[in-house]
């Protein structure tokens, strides 16, 4: 289902190019509520506003996951996260690790001639060569491989080897980079991913532009997120201009999306002294934020704009996920899929150029901290219903789990600064929990109630229990070859 100002249509008469450059952009922790087109005015993004007023805007996209890991993981193979192995943020025990069994989109484009790269984020991988993006069909990576780095003292890894800081804004140093690759690739079909750190934590950026937001009424904590989205958009339109300098830009596939919804609360290392925790701010409404599976946690925005081979201006209502995105972008270059397992996505090449499938396909999520636990925080999506297990207040058994879970944090830290220090992953225990008995699930109308105010269950109870059965089936299937893997 479509919808666009009639003017501004556009009919694709000619036979699209069958193999466009692809570059696909990522935020970290950004929600819909947090770039001009859907904040009401409150964050300052004119690259992303222009690129969705030219493009495809996807208004049911779906995040593999409600954290990075697992998600990029869903976006990089086409399966559910869970099925990889990649499962929780956790670089340094290595729960953030895609099987070396599985293929993913990068490796296909290699094998179909494109130069592949990645500028930014990592987080699939961190503490093995075994596991690095050059290992994963990359061919040039720039960037740092765990789940977050500090936005002036970052140590940037290229292709194996570290440089320590210069000094500049990281977000800057992205968008060279990026800019670089393009110029350097410009005569051959490519494949890149540009994942921004922007705005995950620690919430930094420069002064001259938080100041702005704190003049605007913001507490400075939000000034700090919206000013480090505004420096985002800058670069993206570096890496726009660079593409129409190239003359290639219509010629390529040029993609934003999120790795799940926005981060509504820091920890006490990443943000600056006096400033808040609390990064609660507006997104539309929606239920939940990031590691949550109600929509404010998974519903991201995606806009796509590709001149020459889809139409522009045009608004998409179907239901569409990470995992989506594989078989999709291969098929409009005309890629074969390198993997021998199967993947979980659907081509939803029809459905950019105007068509909508006859039945939504299902979809499931479930995340939690260490190994899945299949009743707490998942949820299903059929059609207009969703079912959701709400997250459990789940605790630790004992002090020593506790200090387990402490003592992670510290060592999260150290990798950041230090990765010199953490060369290998910890084979610590995992932290023994208590999990209190679920709830009964809820489940929500999104056609009337895409904020999950109005929980249905006990009015539709067959649908529930049905939908129920489903979810449990499906995370027994997926952690089953979870447990499997054996690196």
């Amino acid at each position: 289902m479509r919808s666009a100002q009639t003017n501004m249509q556009r009919k694709i008469e000619s036979s699209p190019l069958s193999r466009p450059n692809i570059v696909l952009m990522v935020a970290d922790d950004m929600g819909y509520g947090d770039f001009g087109l859907y904040s009401e005015g409150r964050v300052h993004t004119p690259a992303l506003d222009e690129l969705a007023s030219q493009g495809i805007r996807l208004t049911q996209h779906y995040a593999g996951s409600a954290v990075c890991s697992p998600s990029r993981a869903a976006l990089l193979t086409g399966r559910y996260p869970i099925r990889t192995g990649a499962v929780t943020p956790q670089e340094v025990l290595g729960n953030d690790r895609i099987a070396l069994d599985e293929a993913t989109i990068a490796d296909s484009f290699k094998a179909a001639g494109y130069a592949t790269g990645m500028v930014g984020k990592w987080h699939n991988g961190a503490l093995d060569p075994r596991f690095h993006p050059n290992a994963r069909g990359f061919d040039e990576f720039a960037g740092f491989r765990g789940g977050w780095a500090d936005y002036y003292r970052w140590n940037l890894d290229r292709n194996g080897v570290l440089e320590k800081s210069d000094g500049r804004y990281l977000t800057d140093v992205l968008a060279d980079e990026a800019a670089s690759f393009i110029n350097r690739h410009q005569a051959e079909p490519f494949f890149l991913m540009i994942t921004w750190n922007a705005p995950h934590s620690p919430l930094q950026a420069p002064e001259e532009v938080t100041q702005k937001y704190v003049d605007a009424g913001f507490e400075r904590g939000i000034a700090l997120i919206y000013a480090m989205i505004e420096v985002m958009d800058r670069g993206i339109a570096k890496v726009r201009e660079t593409l129409r300098s190239a003359g290639i830009e219509d010629d390529t596939l040029l993609m934003f999306t999120s790795d799940n919804g926005p981060a509504f609360g820091h920890r006490y290392d990443q943000v600056p002294d006096g400033v808040s925790l609390d990064g609660t701010r507006y997104n539309n409404g929606f239920a939940g934020s990031k590691g949550s599976v109600y929509e404010g946690g998974i519903r991201v925005p995606m806009i796509a704009r590709w001149a020459n081979g889809l139409p522009q201006n045009v608004e998409i209502s179907d239901q569409i996920c990470f995992t989506d995105w594989l078989p999709t972008l291969l098929s409009l270059s005309g890629s074969s899929h390198v993997g021998e397992k199967p993947v979980d996505g659907h081509d939803i090449g029809a459905v950019l150029k105007g068509d909508s499938p006859q039945e939504q396909p299902r979809r499931f999520w479930q995340w939690n901290g260490d190994s899945p636990i299949g009743v707490t925080n998942a949820a299903m999506r059929h059609g207009d219903w969703k079912l959701v297990r709400p997250a459990l207040d789940i605790s630790y058994a004992s002090d020593a789990d506790q200090k387990l879970a402490d003592d992670y944090i510290e060592k999260d830290i150290e990798y950041k600064y230090y990765p010199e220090n953490i060369t290998e992953k910890f084979n610590w225990p995992e932290p023994k929990k208590i999990i209190p008995e679920p709830p009964s699930p809820e489940l929500y109308d999104l056609s009337i109630d895409p904020c999950e105010t109005n929980n249905v269950a006990a009015v539709h109870p067959a649908i529930a229990s049905d939908m129920l059965v489903q979810l449990e089936t499906w995370f027994e299937e997926v952690e089953s070859e979870r447990q499997a893997i054996v690196e």
